[in-house]
């Protein structure tokens, strides 16, 4: 068993070492400029995907303009009305998680619209005046939240390494509570442009708190993290919220009903967080009911931190939990390195 769980452990670490590169979501950007009243231009202009960038003739992404509108090629014919009506974008979703339309206007204002597979179109009205719903931009920015943790395999991470040092206990709200109050701290100083810091240290930073609260997760003596575990998911969350600032910032927050805008995308992380714990308890209490009802080995004390940080019964649970604190930690010190080596070149 124990050489088996060794193979799965050094598979799984070459596979998500490979796959896995940081916590970005996947976006396209587009760009529309009014070249005169009701005339337009527009592009696909970038893409975070490591896999390839965008070209004009992409058929993952297509865009479709108001009624009103007539494409040829790159130019865009929408009369005297401008661009007013429903834009989407057909196959947001799929390999790209969001797509950034941002609208050049002929009076020299700037408009940046997010598109998500659970909101593929936004109303124009033909000028610079953002006339959105509280409603619709709550929906928008609560679902980027979501998918934004959920692929931010760095953050995620964090959170799990939290959830084995602490335990399926009582603590485990506080700690989370402090993960995200720290976090909302940050995430809201700097989207509002009152606090600021470059990208690739903070990146580094997120990093290192994974290994490090995944190494103090396997030590078997009380240390500052096992005592306050409170104290260090603020004191790391912190630095988490720069790393949620840095997406917001490439989403972009609407002049009108910014704070909305910002409460909602925070709320979303949180929901994503809370989505992580539920499958990470239901996948522990999978394993150890096959470990007591299946041909994993018998009923027994095997450790002493089994249960997620507790005393633990079953084999299969604390081999598992053993060897996912070592994939995670493994991971992030390759992201530790990676980034810093990033930063001094």
């Amino acid at each position: 068993m124990i050489n088996r769980l060794r193979a799965l452990l050094l598979l799984a670490l070459a596979l998500l070492t490979g796959a896995v590169g940081s916590h970005e979501m996947s976006m396209a950007e587009m760009e529309v400029r009014e070249t005169a009243r009701g005339e337009f231009f527009w592009q696909w202009t970038a893409s975070s995907d490591r896999l390839g960038g965008l070209t004009q003739n992409s058929l993952d992404l297509q865009a479709r303009w108001p009624p009103a509108c007539q494409a040829e090629r790159n130019a865009l014919h929408c009369g005297p009305a401008g661009l007013q009506g429903t834009l989407a974008i057909a196959g947001v979703g799929k390999r790209y998680s969001a797509a950034l339309v941002k609208v050049f206007w002929l009076d020299g204002q700037t408009r940046v619209y997010t598109l998500t597979a659970g909101q593929p179109t936004v109303q124009l009205f033909g000028s610079a005046d953002d006339q959105r719903g509280i409603g619709e931009i709550a929906r928008a920015y609560t679902l980027l939240g979501v998918e934004h943790i959920l692929s931010g395999f760095d953050h995620l991470l964090f959170v799990i390494s939290l959830l084995f040092l602490v335990g399926l206990q009582r603590r485990l709200v506080l700690t989370i509570t402090a993960f995200t109050a720290a976090h909302s701290i940050t995430l809201a100083l700097s989207a509002l442009g009152w606090l600021s810091l470059r990208t690739p240290p903070v990146e580094a930073s997120i990093a290192l708190s994974i290994m490090l609260v995944a190494g103090e997760t396997l030590r078997s003596r009380q240390t500052l993290a096992r005592r306050w575990p409170a104290l260090v998911a603020f004191l790391f969350g912190l630095v988490h919220g720069l790393g949620f600032a840095g997406a917001l910032k490439e989403i972009g927050l609407p002049d009108k009903h910014l704070l909305v805008a910002l409460l909602t995308f925070n709320l979303g992380v949180e929901l994503g967080q809370l989505l992580t714990v539920a499958a990470a308890g239901l996948a522990y209490a999978l394993v150890k009911r096959l470990d007591r009802f299946g041909p994993f080995g018998q009923v027994g004390q095997v450790g002493r931190f089994g249960r997620f940080g507790q005393v633990g019964r079953y084999a299969l649970a604390t081999q598992a939990r053993v060897a996912s604190l070592y994939v995670i930690g493994s991971l992030a010190a390759y992201w530790s390195l990676a980034r810093i080596v990033a930063i001094l070149g």
